[in-house]
């Protein structure tokens, strides 16, 4: 591609990073990685935080590489995940490393939130699932432990724009991000000040909204003389990352779902303005911003979450699976045994995830899982039968069928769960890109260098650079009497909210 534009992709999820170079020629794009680091909590004491400045340090050994080996870069972006964010005081020293939303600070702050600003009232303001990690319930968890860290910060700034801010000194929130931390209006979609008043947190710290596709400035010039990178301008991708993966969902009809899928599952519909009705929040949906206006109507599924820390459980026990060996196992372990509820409060931070699923099959008069294969397979059929569960939700609320359900991200390379997703729902599922949310990321770096037009032009893009299987329902009449079965537990084990 000698003529393609350069745009490098900071992906930055809760198990790793990444630095992904795209090249871009107008009509195809091709990826490379050229740094991968791991990322995870850090545990201090009884305190979950994320080790930011070894984040950032890897990322300025990501631009010395790309110096060396690609020249220059014509946009740099970081996505991350949602929610957590870094408090500044004067002069823009960071107050501390910021907390990881695991971390069990917000245990039980909703309810005292609630006592002081109904649920439904956020929820008609925001528009934002409740999810006791989210930035309103950490601030409110700051505020009630009376943590100095509030008294002392001038500026909030959410993981990619902390990021954002170290390349070039300028301190904004760039909205989808601020859309995940329930303190947005959903309708105006600006800060709530409003409810920033109800809970009497400081609204200095609220800063300048924009747009992803905006173009931040170049680098500053003491990253340029470290790194030997190019004066590269900071483009703010979609830098929440489902939004960024979004983009790349290779639509090419008019009404369909996607599943974002990873450690969470995202499941949602790409819709024009936020759903706010009681019926949305008694299902704990969401209303996330996206490019182009749009609104993400989502709802957070604990996801492959679930298997992930059940290998590394197997891991600390003595035996090592890969994850392949994990799905054959599961593969040939017997259907619809044991069935639970992904979204479990218990299941957010196990000390032992398989034991943790054995319990909840106990208290719920089934079967515990007896073998490594029969676990996995509770986990992949219980997240396939949740899809259904939201889907039917989605369908009734926007009053819109999707034709199909893209699955895109680290999930989509998950075959067993993607034949399972078809079966449970009976649609035909799309998997792929892999690489989502770092193909979405450099594709509104190219919308905001003026190299793409629109949306639409950046998904021509992607269902030409990609390549996305079919998975069919066959015997989607066997899955049923387990759905039924599901919504029973759903019923009978409602999670805390």
């Amino acid at each position: 591609m000698p003529n393609a534009k350069h745009f490098l992709a900071f992906d930055l999820g809760a198990e790793s990073g990444r630095g992904i170079l795209g090249r871009l020629d107008g009509s195809r794009l091709s990826l490379e990685i050229i740094h991968r680091f791991p990322n995870g909590a850090v545990r201090t004491l009884d305190a979950l935080h994320w080790d930011v400045l070894r984040l950032y340090s890897e990322m300025l050994q990501t631009l010395r590489r790309c110096a060396a080996q690609h020249g220059a870069l014509d946009g740099i972006g970081v996505d991350t995940w949602g929610v957590d964010f870094a408090l500044l005081g004067r002069g823009g020293v960071l107050l501390g490393n910021p907390r990881h939303y695991r971390d069990p600070y917000t245990e039980g702050i909703m309810e005292q939130a609630f006592a002081r600003v109904p649920r439904a009232e956020i929820f008609r303001h925001t528009g934002i699932q409740f999810m006791r990690f989210n930035t309103l319930f950490q601030l409110l968890a700051l505020q009630r432990d009376r943590s100095p860290l509030l008294d002392m910060a001038e500026t909030l700034l959410f993981m990619p724009d902390l990021f954002h801010y170290w390349f070039t000194g300028i301190k904004v929130n760039e909205y989808t991000d601020a859309s995940t931390s329930q303190m947005l209006d959903a309708n105006t979609r600006s800060w709530s000040h409003e409810l920033i008043r109800a809970f009497a947190l400081p609204s200095q710290i609220f800063g300048t909204l924009i747009q992803p596709g905006a173009v931040l400035g170049p680098l500053r010039p003491s990253i340029m003389q470290e790194t030997g990178i190019n004066a590269a301008s900071v483009i703010a991708p979609a830098s929440h990352d489902t939004a960024s993966a979004i983009v790349a969902v290779p639509a090419s009809v008019p009404s369909w779902a996607y599943i974002s899928s990873g450690t969470w599952s995202l499941m949602g519909v790409e819709w024009k303005q936020p759903l706010v009705s009681d019926a949305a929040r008694e299902a704990n949906f969401t209303n996330e911003g996206g490019v182009g206006g749009t609104i993400r109507f989502l709802k957070n599924i604990m996801g492959l979450w679930l298997v992930q820390e059940c290998r590394r459980a197997w891991e600390r026990a003595g035996t090592v699976y890969s994850y392949d060996e994990l799905m054959r196992q599961a593969e040939t372990a017997p259907p619809f045994v044991s069935l639970v509820n992904p979204d479990e409060p218990s299941f957010l931070l196990p000390a032992n995830m398989p034991a943790a699923l054995a319990d909840f099959c106990r208290k719920t008069g089934q079967p515990a899982p007896d073998s490594v294969g029969a676990t996995v397979r509770c986990a992949l059929e219980s997240l396939a039968l949740c899809y259904r569960w939201v889907l039917e939700r989605l369908e009734t609320l926007t009053g819109q069928r999707a034709e199909v359900i893209h699955i895109v991200g680290g999930g989509s390379q998950n075959a067993l769960l993607n034949q399972f997703t078809a079966e449970a729902c009976n649609r035909p599922v799309l998997a792929g890109p892999v690489e989502a949310t770092a193909i979405g990321n450099v594709l509104v770096q190219a919308l905001g260098a003026g190299v793409l037009g629109s949306v639409t032009d950046a998904r021509k893009v992607v269902r030409r650079s990609f390549e996305v299987r079919t998975f069919t329902p066959h015997q989607p009449d066997a899955w049923q009497a387990p759905y039924e079965r599901f919504c029973k537990l759903l019923h009978a084990n409602k999670p805390q909210a």
